[in-house]
């Protein structure tokens, strides 16, 4: 993780202080809010963590093989309120690996349903699907309780956030937002807190507010998106991709196409038979400074790229990547963004053809491949 040397001398500042009650839940969200300092290391906070403190999964891994026919649910025990209340804890961890050791040397065949033993769907501190305000859970499922030792499990809850994986939307503008140039303009004012600061320490103290008008991201971005067939797996996030880029960029301009750029464009996926844009046109209409930002998963037949008549829907009579040359050759700033897993860029022969044109400006839809991204559209 990279910690500061500040970051960490705050930590126990804070612990010296006692600022949290003394508790690892407690200590867990103080030591992520001094230490992490960028979402995309949420979720490997959570690994190093869980790891360090997660002792059930020492236990386990010090421990003899457990017979998985051990921890087989045949029945499960539905047990009262008053039942549960009466069921005593076994006095935490250390008292909870002596018991389970002994277990491991004396129990010697399935044990189902009971409130001792290694075991499925009964009170038993050990084993899963059941209930014991403080148990051990080994293999299987959780019964919903939320009562296991065994507790670091979350870290789905921060997934999105790494830097190797999927993003929401809000991580998408996180990561687009490194792609700004600010400029302020028009009559919409906000507070410039150093001019107001500056002059009402001169004015002796008498509040002096400042304004002035807002800033607005000048960047000018031209998207243009892969729809349909091998696309649609892949509809959800380009979603989210288009969603965070409408709000993030004033200047957007959008089209579609459909597995690679031809002579034609169009705005709505409803009226692309009758209503489209010679890409000839819209090479003419926008200036160079604008930043092109290719998306689609480039998958599909070499012929659809290389060949005229190669597209699967039309007659086209010059091949793709002659469109794709005009486009980049017009738009020095150029990017293509793949939401298909790069593990597999190399096994499919069009996304490498589309990387040798792209000059390999091509990216994964992740929070490091959007930052590449961003940060090649800026030289």
């Amino acid at each position: 993780m990279p910690v500061s040397v500040r970051e960490f001398l705050t930590l126990l500042e804070a612990l010296k202080a006692g600022v949290i009650n003394p508790s690892i839940d407690g200590f867990y969200q103080l030591a992520r809010m001094a230490l992490v300092k960028d979402e995309q290391h949420f979720d490997r906070f959570d690994q190093v963590f869980g790891s360090y403190f997660n002792w059930v999964e020492q236990i386990i891994a010090l421990s003899p093989d457990i017979p998985m026919d051990w921890l087989e649910k045949k029945l499960q025990r539905v047990l009262t309120e008053e039942e549960k209340a009466a069921i005593q804890k076994l006095g935490g961890p250390d008292a909870l690996k002596n018991r389970l050791e002994e277990l491991l040397k004396e129990q010697k065949e399935w044990h189902g349903g009971g409130n001792q033993l290694i075991g499925a769907g009964g009170s038993s501190p050990f084993g899963h699907s059941g209930y014991h305000p403080e148990g051990i859970r080994i293999g299987g499922d959780s019964a919903g309780n939320h009562t296991a030792i065994k507790f670091w499990e979350a870290r789905e809850l921060f997934k999105d956030y790494g830097s190797d994986l999927a993003l929401g939307t809000r991580n998408i503008k996180v990561a687009l937002r490194r792609l700004r140039r600010f400029a302020r303009e028009g009559s919409t004012l906000e507070l410039d807190m150093d001019k107001t600061i500056h002059s009402t320490a001169a004015n002796a103290g008498m509040r002096d507010i400042k304004i002035r008008p807002e800033r607005h991201n000048q960047v000018k971005v031209l998207l243009l998106m892969d729809f349909g067939g091998s696309m649609d797996d892949h509809i959800q996030r380009i979603a989210e991709l288009f969603s965070a880029a409408k709000a993030e960029f004033k200047h957007l301009e959008h089209y579609y196409f459909h597995n690679c750029v031809y002579e034609n464009l169009w705005k709505s996926n409803r009226r692309r038979r009758d209503q489209v844009t010679p890409t000839q046109d819209i090479i003419h209409k926008y200036r160079p400074y604008y930043k092109l930002i290719f998306v689609g998963d480039a998958t599909m037949s070499p012929y659809e790229i290389l060949s005229p008549n190669g597209s699967v829907e039309y007659n086209n009579k010059e091949a793709g990547a002659v469109w794709i040359n005009r486009l980049i050759d017009h738009f020095p700033h150029f990017a293509w963004l793949n939401p298909e897993p790069e593990s597999i860029w190399q096994y499919r022969q069009s996304i490498d053809i589309m990387k040798n044109l792209m000059k390999d400006h091509i990216y994964p839809v992740t929070s490091n491949g959007l930052e590449s991204a961003m940060h090649q559209l800026s030289k």
